[in-house]
């Protein structure tokens, strides 16, 4: 998987994250940091963890803010979620998750849908938000999309980007997503 971590930064406001995916025996170990500067500056973290077939099992996301630091840990079995160990019946049928505080969590769809050029695919993942860790669940639409600048290239729709084109590298790491992210190493 990635040989060393990408680091990106914010497009629009000040900050910079950083991240990684590591294989491991039984699937796959998504890793990001990020830092915002501005008006409510926090720093994020998360840890995702999937099987061979690219789909989540667990994620931990960390937020620390004005407030102190909080985490929120979601656990998905066959089509069921829960959060922090409550059941979470709104996020059934969710197999991706996605947090605004890096980019990195787009590689989960890219991996695992595994798409043609011009194919299109609706899925359902969790959102979470963050600093503020709450979980919801949205409907992202992926569509691959003719090459650029010789990466893969992406359309994703949803509630929570708008549209968004991203282009990511050989191994499904995010390089640019439009407008808010892009790969500064």
């Amino acid at each position: 998987m990635c040989e060393h971590p990408a680091a990106w930064r914010r497009l629009g406001g000040e900050g910079t994250g950083v991240g990684t995916v590591i294989a491991e025996r039984d699937g796959f170990r998504l890793e990001a940091t990020e830092a915002a500067a501005g008006e409510r500056p926090f720093g994020g973290r998360l840890t995702v963890r999937t099987d061979l077939a690219w789909e989540v099992l667990r994620a931990r996301f960390e937020a620390v803010t004005d407030q102190g630091m909080k985490a929120v840990e979601l656990c998905r079995a066959g089509a069921q979620w829960s959060v922090d160990g409550t059941r979470r019946p709104d996020l059934d049928g969710c197999v991706d998750v996605c947090a605004s505080c890096t980019p990195l969590t787009v590689t989960l769809p890219v991996r695992r849908l595994g798409l043609r050029k011009g194919e299109a695919r609706e899925i359902a993942m969790a959102w979470v938000d963050v600093p503020g860790l709450t979980v919801r669940k949205i409907a992202r639409r992926c569509t691959r999309l003719e090459p650029a600048g010789g990466r893969q290239c992406y359309e994703i729709s949803d509630e929570a980007l708008g549209t968004v084109r991203v282009t990511v590298d050989r191994e499904g790491v995010p390089f640019d997503l439009e407008g808010m992210y892009t790969r500064a190493a």
